[in-house]
């Protein structure tokens, strides 16, 4: 295996999910049209619309929501020269733009990117990566997380968001139609099969669309990996790397679900979260891939 066959198969994926999320958006304004008729067509724009306002303004200021709420701080080269030099490297080798550095002051290794594209990016790293690792592996994570940035991760998750935002809205709204006693036009059904069908995907719809979310979010982690072994041509680095994460129990101390999908390992009890639900794939299977790829080299 090398990473150009990991990033097609990644990014073939991601393209999947999205059609199914499309598909999905489908099949709750039908069910609504089903039950309801052309009434509908009327809480469509409200429910896109509070969905685009809420997740597209996190989105514009991701990185400074993002420090908040990690309790990073953006810090200067005199501050930390070698990160800076291993940051720079990678940006180099992966024609980036070099980012704002920050650091959060926790023992737990991990770190994120973000930012709503490449010239306004943020990278951070805990205290207790920059013990933990070395320059080696540093390099590794540096560039799977440089590699989000590259890839316009905090992007597609914008618009997984806003997807998922708008399904469960539309079908919390035709729900309570449905049971506060919402008007039926003509032009709504009344097979009985076909309410049942309809009522059936209104309910699992919201349900559906936190699990794309999730698989959209594995898929762009597992590109993350591949794109950083293009930058670095070094799998073995960010496979050491998150063989010390794996190896090291500890949790940062911030480890809301609103940003457990930045960290390069997940924050969130993997007991507690089905895989299903899970926004990294399984740690076992990224340092699995990541030797597949070291014959190559």
């Amino acid at each position: 295996m090398n990473f150009r066959e990991e990033q097609l198969k990644n990014k073939s994926k991601t393209y999947l999910l999205l059609a199914l999320f499309g598909a999905l958006a489908w099949l709750v304004f039908y069910a609504g049209l089903t039950y309801f008729g052309a009434g509908t067509k009327n809480i469509i724009p409200m429910a896109v619309g509070f969905a685009l306002i809420t997740t597209w303004g996190s989105y514009y200021f991701s990185d400074s929501l993002v420090l908040k709420m990690t309790g990073a701080k953006e810090i200067q080269e005199s501050d930390n020269p070698k990160l800076f030099e291993i940051v720079r490297e990678v940006c180099e080798k992966s024609g980036l733009p070099m980012p704002k550095v920050a650091i959060v002051n926790d023992k737990a290794p991990n770190a994120f990117a973000t930012g709503r594209n490449p010239d306004k990016a943020l990278i951070a790293f805990t205290t207790g990566i920059l013990d933990a690792m070395t320059k080696d592996e540093l390099t590794g994570v540096t560039a799977h997380e440089m590699s989000h940035v590259g890839n316009r991760d905090t992007l597609v998750s914008a618009i997984a968001a806003t997807t998922a935002g708008a399904i469960a809205l539309l079908s919390d709204f035709i729900m309570r139609m449905m049971w506060f006693g919402g008007r039926r036009d003509d032009r709504g059904s009344s097979n009985p099969l076909i309410l049942a069908a309809s009522f059936i995907v209104l309910i699992m719809a919201p349900i559906a669309a936190m699990l794309l979310r999730s698989a959209i979010s594995r898929r762009r982690e597992a590109l993350a990996d591949a794109t950083a072994v293009q930058f670095t041509q070094n799998p073995k680095g960010l496979r050491e790397a998150l063989e010390v994460l794996q190896a090291n129990s500890s949790v940062v101390q911030q480890r809301s679900t609103a940003v457990a999908h930045l960290w390069i390992e997940s924050p969130l009890d993997a007991s507690a979260v089905s895989k299903l639900f899970s926004t990294h794939p399984p740690i076992e299977e990224r340092i699995a891939t990541l030797r597949a790829m070291e014959r190559e080299y």
